[in-house]
């Protein structure tokens, strides 16, 4: 597994060859070698810090949907046969065991053998089973996941969309967590860490990242039957960035608030750097695709700016991939060799502290003696190849871009 050909010199040189290197040696590697669960199905649900496989781990909606976008998106990257086979494998799993055929939408996580667990209703889990199957379009122009997809947006529009009038004023957003039924449900929380809150920062992230993905290859489907669908899903996109604008940022502190009741009332002043970072990129995303000029330019920069110094205490795997990510973003809308100087920090980072060189794949994060975490999994419900495979992707097709105009020096 052991290949340090990523590995570049200070400043960023060669970026692309870089990130395509730890993306197909260190990240795809790990998850076609070690995660595919060939006796009962998918992918296996756990791998612990120590490298140690837990086959009867539960599976979760989340792992498999990741698994899904970042097979998909190789596939479409790099046209190779192995990857699409993984994809069509997350694709075929999802679709035969986490849909739900009677009530729709997804479950939450499987036992191991594929039989549901825990079915209640996450938004979160069905924005990334979309977010994951319209990458496999993009890759396949396969039109029976695209349908599930839309099958899926229509779920979430239906149950978790709520819109209503409190003193006089709109009150719309996407309700945390339902029943298996869409009933509601007294424990909303992602995770034991999260709090309780009616809506949240987190899962209209990633919504918004979903419809992003929908919106994209929908622009280019040309069938009367998808159309009412497109101008929904373009619709929605825009009541989310406007969400994110009037409501979850916070004006005072550059900062996204992170757990909210049904009157979007923020319960705390807790904050996320990690996702302040991730949203001021995915918002400028949202913006391109829509091919509006939407006001979140300096909404991002904020955001950017009030990430910087959380991020590089917190020392998780995710952060730091959303930084590169973030700071290149900025970088590349106004070409200050400050933004660019916090990509290459963030990126330097990982490849000298995160990333597991022997075995392949990265920690979760790094503990404050500067040893990795291995308390933490590598692969499970949470650690899954999103954050950092997209992270590579993104720095591929950002230099395969910039390049044409000699901007970006690889």
């Amino acid at each position: 597994m052991e290949n340090k050909s990523y590995i570049v010199n200070r400043p960023i040189v060669n970026l692309r060859a870089s990130a395509q290197a730890m993306l197909e040696t260190n990240i795809l590697r790990f998850w076609q070698e070690r995660m595919v669960d060939y006796r009962q199905g998918g992918f296996y649900g756990r791998i612990d810090g120590y490298n140690v496989l837990h086959p009867d781990a539960e599976k979760g909606a989340v792992l498999n949907a990741r698994i899904l976008w970042t097979f998909s998106a190789a596939t479409r990257l790099f046209h190779k046969m192995p990857y699409r086979i993984l994809a069509t494998r997350a694709k075929d799993y999802l679709i035969a065991r986490f849909i739900d055929r009677v009530q729709g939408g997804v479950y939450w996580s499987l036992n191991a053998d594929g039989t549901p667990l825990d079915t209640k209703k996450q938004t979160y889990a069905i924005a990334f089973a979309i977010y994951g199957l319209a990458e496999y379009y993009r890759a396949t122009q396969d039109s029976a996941a695209l349908q599930v997809a839309i099958r899926l947006f229509k779920d979430l529009e239906t149950h978790t969309y709520k819109s209503y009038i409190v003193n006089d004023k709109m009150v719309n957003g996407y309700v945390e967590a339902l029943t298996r039924d869409w009933q509601p449900i007294a424990d909303m929380r992602l995770s034991e860490q999260d709090e309780n809150g009616v809506f949240t920062m987190n899962t209209h992230l990633h919504v918004l990242e979903a419809y992003t993905n929908l919106y994209r290859v929908l622009k280019n489907v040309q069938r009367d039957d998808v159309q009412g669908t497109k101008e929904r899903v373009e619709r929605q996109l825009r009541t989310l960035i406007d969400i994110f604008a009037n409501r979850i940022f916070d004006p005072a502190t550059g900062h996204l608030m992170l757990f909210f009741d049904e009157n979007w009332q923020p319960s705390n002043t807790h904050t996320s750097p990690g996702h302040d970072i991730e949203a001021a990129w995915l918002l400028r995303e949202a913006q391109a695709v829509l091919e509006k000029n939407e006001e979140v330019n300096k909404l991002s920069r904020r955001l950017a700016v009030a990430a910087r110094d959380g991020i590089m205490k917190e020392k998780q795997w995710w952060c730091y991939a959303e930084a590169v990510v973030g700071y290149i973003d900025q970088w590349q809308d106004i070409p200050d060799p400050h933004y660019l100087n916090l990509a290459n920090a963030a990126w330097d980072f990982i490849v000298d502290h995160l990333v597991d060189h022997e075995h392949g794949e990265w920690y979760w994060s790094v503990l404050p003696d500067g040893t990795p975490d291995r308390s933490n999994d590598k692969a499970g419900f949470w650690k899954c190849p999103y954050h950092n495979s997209r992270m590579c992707i993104e720095l591929i097709e950002r230099c395969a871009q910039r390049t044409k105009t000699a901007t970006l020096k690889e």
